[in-house]
């Protein structure tokens, strides 16, 4: 009983604590109030408030991916809270605003800082691809054109607008904050320095003007009397008029260290790459004019010769100046050492346009994404400043990093199946047994 009455007696004192405890809960409960609405705006709108604050005091130490991914957050924050600020009984605010920006734009502020430290080059490096000093050296290059386009605006400033937003993909609006420009002369900027650059720094595609020391290179790599290698590229263009992953491609030969020799930039994807080129300067050059590709011819030995050539890929047609890989006719069929030696060593040419393009894409981002339609008819333009400036960089000597260079494989383009030109099969013969035999000696 004792044990009964003991066991009774803790389950109505423990009953009554549930009781008093749940009582006490409900009430703690009940004095809490919900986070209304107006209290979670206020609290983002200070929040947003400290973050364009942190973003103006550092904006000279930050990354530019980072200050554009931020500004974007930032913007898309305040559309945000704006809207909800429309909501129905909404309690009196002020707008959200950003702080006050400096006094002085942020590329006025980025000058005085590398100007006060020397070790500050870097930082030109990151955001403008290039050295200060190669920065100068192309200013005193397009100055002058840049003073007649555009004498309102200072011409580094033009230049570095346009260079900021060519590596960076930034929007027109995002650049004129940072050049204390409005979005419509840094439209202007930077479609002034495409221009100039085409114009003024042209001779840096030297296919007609310095083949001697290409030659030379590609003789370095075992390819006697090559003069390049050709191949496309793809650079997407969205809406409809060029179709399902439409793009406009480029056709460009390059040589052995990856400069651009020449590019025919602008053509549809729907077009053959056959049609195009057969319409490019390059065919034109060689086959009508006779201006290029006419250099004297190399001894190879054994009494044979080969005259001036490219490599292309085989969506082209194999030509006596224009060799393209053996490719089967049966899938039964098998290559002999000879034709393999040549595979392997076409194949390896044949990356360095990959690598060119993927270089170029990696340092102007505003070439590695995806361009609106009403926008594709200045993309050849943009893409041959671009090339251009790749060229002159590496006459700069500027450092090559291929860390963030993507291995660009393109969609595979349609083989030629066109008629086989018997002048060509012998060229390509006479190459791919020199090739064989320089294998063999290795």
């Amino acid at each position: 009983m004792a044990a009964g009455g003991g066991v009774g007696g803790t389950a109505t004192s423990t009953t009554k604590g549930n009781a008093r405890n749940n009582k006490q809960s409900q009430t703690h409960s009940n004095n809490k109030k919900p986070l209304n609405q107006h209290h979670l705006v206020s609290l983002v709108t200070a929040a947003t408030s400290l973050a364009h604050s942190f973003l103006f005091q550092n904006d000279l130490l930050l990354l530019p991916a980072q200050t554009l991914t931020l500004e974007s957050l930032l913007s898309s924050a305040s559309t945000s809270l704006s809207t909800l600020l429309c909501f129905p009984n909404p309690r009196p605010q002020s707008p959200l605003r950003p702080p006050p920006p400096p006094l002085e734009c942020w590329f006025s502020r980025f000058l005085s800082a590398t100007a006060a430290d020397g070790d500050f080059d870097f930082r030109w490096s990151q955001i403008f691809r290039m050295s200060e000093h190669s920065f100068s050296v192309l200013l005193s290059l397009l100055s002058p054109f840049l003073n007649s386009t555009i004498p309102s605006i200072p011409p580094n400033f033009v230049l570095a607008a346009a260079i900021y937003r060519l590596a960076h993909g930034a929007s027109y609006k995002a650049v004129g904050r940072r050049f204390g420009l409005d979005s419509m002369d840094a439209c202007r900027a930077f479609y002034a320095v495409c221009k100039a650059v085409n114009d003024q720094l042209g001779n840096l595609f030297e296919f007609r003007s310095d083949i001697s020391r290409v030659l030379a290179a590609f003789g370095w790599i075992s390819l006697p009397n090559c003069c390049g290698i050709l191949g496309f590229s793809r650079f997407e263009v969205g809406g409809e008029l060029l179709g399902a992953n439409g793009s406009l491609l480029v056709q460009a030969v390059v040589d052995s260290e990856g400069r651009f020799l020449d590019v025919s930039a602008g053509w549809p994807s729907t077009m053959k790459p056959e049609s195009i080129f057969r319409q490019s300067k390059l065919y034109l050059g060689v086959e009508e004019s006779r201006e290029l590709l006419s250099g004297p011819a190399f001894e190879l030995g054994n009494g044979n010769s080969i005259p001036q050539y490219i490599l292309g890929d085989s969506c082209f047609p194999l030509l006596p100046w224009l060799l393209t890989p053996y490719v089967r006719s049966d899938e039964a069929d098998s290559f002999g050492s000879m034709e393999k030696a040549f595979n392997a060593v076409h194949y390896r040419a044949m990356g360095l346009v990959g690598t060119a393009f993927g270089r170029v894409r990696a340092r102007w981002q505003l070439l590695a994404r995806q361009w609106k339609e009403e926008c594709a008819e200045f993309l050849p333009f943009v893409v041959v400043t671009g090339c251009l400036l790749h060229n002159f960089l590496i006459k700069c000597s500027e450092p090559i990093s291929d860390d963030n260079v993507r291995g660009l494989k393109e969609e595979e383009l349609p083989v030629f199946d066109g008629q086989v030109n018997e002048s060509g099969e012998r060229m390509r013969d006479v190459l791919a047994m020199h090739l064989s035999r320089v294998s063999l000696r290795r």
